[in-house]
């Protein structure tokens, strides 16, 4: 994976932290005009001759590198490898577009770093959406050589592969002597959140297309009519993503079912309230794709001046987030309202709750594991910019938050999914004879593998 500092994905980003891609570097251009112009600045400049946050007006002879040892302060559980690995690509391509004026030969260490599966031991808490600087800070020491990687082997490359300096597995733990003033340049980003609300993006995406397949088996299974998914009616209220869905089902279906005049919201509003979480989704992944090939440095080294500036705060992001969040609970609320109908025998034709035979429970049971998933996505759509912190004696008045926004957006990927899986696997027991009662466990658990082949973030 070539990377150039503006053309970075979130499937990219996905495929970086999962895939063992290697990277490589397109160019060090931009990187190196800002470090050249960074060379010549006189007058204060923010972290590079003064101190931070509320020491901003303190003047700085000889800036050392405690603002890295000070910033190193995680607690909660380690962040897992794939994700600090995520982090290294989005802080290295940020560094490719230039604008922060740090040495730009930490850059082939960071590919290094990446390539020989080396990441820094993060931990969970330490952001509130205006930089990761924790998260960062410890990569530095890392890199310094004062605190260790943790290290995992990459997989090796395939047979015939050309060797490539950049992406060279390294054999020795990554090293770069930081000067002082690299030491704000390279922690000032929000890289570690974009990881997140990259790889959130990326499945959730994967998710939401699952959704339709799952909603085409209940349409089948309960002879839910495709009168509300016509082109004409999608024609008369052109939301981009309710037209997507609404298509992609007609597809999947075989035939103009009808055999009620209306059917219940959960399959008539299908296209409106999932064509909805779709818009948002690719609202989220435009604001974040923005973020992962943007210079948002603080301060910016462009022309031949460093400009103070409030890049760094994730307002976009967390609103776009939050957004997200509360879609997903109105696809997963539709597809409990589905899975109800399916267990209803003026819907399915068979016993209720799908049993083999009369007064047993057959699939009850799915209804609860559902519903208890949709509390918990219920909670982890509480929208987090609601709330704001202020600290650094007051210089620092308001926060984003959307790094636990786009944390909780990997967080509801495993409820979003049972939910999903509950309701497949009731279609699944109703376009069949229903068994006798036996424990569904398995039945989950194949469900839920067919809506994500892919490994959990």
């Amino acid at each position: 994976m070539e990377l150039d500092g503006a053309g970075l994905t979130c499937a990219q980003v996905h495929e970086a932290a999962y895939g063992g891609t290697r990277v490589t570097i397109a160019s060090l251009d931009r990187a190196r005009a800002a470090w050249a112009t960074a060379q010549e600045l006189t007058g204060p400049v923010y972290g590079r001759s003064t101190g931070v946050g509320a020491n901003r007006g303190v003047i700085l002879d000889k800036p050392g590198l405690d603002l890295l040892r000070s910033h190193v302060c995680g607690a909660g559980p380690p962040i897992p490898p794939a994700r600090a690995r995520a982090m290294l690509v989005v802080r290295l391509n940020q560094l490719l577009a230039g604008g922060s004026g740090i040495d730009p030969a930490v850059l082939p260490v960071l590919a290094e770093a990446i390539n020989g599966g080396f990441t820094p031991p993060i931990q969970t808490y330490g952001a509130i959406g205006t930089g990761d600087l924790s998260a960062l800070a410890t990569t530095a020491l890392c890199l310094l050589g004062e605190l260790p990687w943790h290290h995992e082997p990459p997989p090796p490359l395939p047979s015939g592969t050309p060797p490539i300096d950049a992406t060279a597995t390294a054999t020795a733990d990554p090293r770069f002597p930081f000067a002082p003033e690299d030491a704000l340049p390279f922690i000032s980003s929000g890289a570690a959140t974009l990881a997140d609300a990259a790889i959130a993006c990326h499945r959730l995406r994967l998710l939401l297309d699952a959704v339709i397949d799952v909603a085409a088996m209940s349409f089948t299974a309960v002879g839910a009519s495709a009168e509300p998914l016509a082109a004409a009616v999608q024609e008369a209220r052109p939301h981009p993503g309710q037209a997507a869905v609404a298509a992609r089902l007609r597809g999947l279906l075989t035939q103009e079912l009808a055999t009620r005049v209306q059917d219940p919201y959960g399959y008539r509003a299908f296209a409106q309230v999932h064509g909805a979480a779709v818009d948002a989704l690719d609202r989220a992944t435009a604001a974040v794709e923005i973020d992962l090939n943007a210079a948002a440095e603080n301060p910016l080294i462009s022309g031949s001046l460093a400009w103070h500036n409030g890049n760094f705060h994730s307002a976009p992001l967390a609103l776009a987030l939050d957004a997200l969040r509360a879609a997903l609970v109105q696809t997963a609320q539709l597809s409990a309202a589905r899975l109800a109908t399916l267990m209803d025998p003026a819907y399915t034709g068979h016993h209720p709750f799908l049993a083999d035979r009369p007064g047993s429970s057959g699939a009850l049971i799915l209804e609860y594991v559902a519903q208890d998933a949709l509390a918990e996505l219920r909670l982890l759509a509480t929208p987090v910019t609601t709330g704001t912190a202020v600290i650094s004696l007051g210089t620092e008045d308001h926060a984003g938050f959307a790094t636990q926004a786009a944390r909780n957006a990997l967080r509801c990927l495993e409820p979003l999914e049972i939910v999903l899986a509950c309701e497949r696997t009731a279609a699944l027991r109703a376009l069949n004879t229903p068994t006798a009662d036996r424990p569904l466990t398995d039945d989950l658990t194949t469900s839920r593998h067919a809506l994500t082949p892919h490994p959990p973030p």
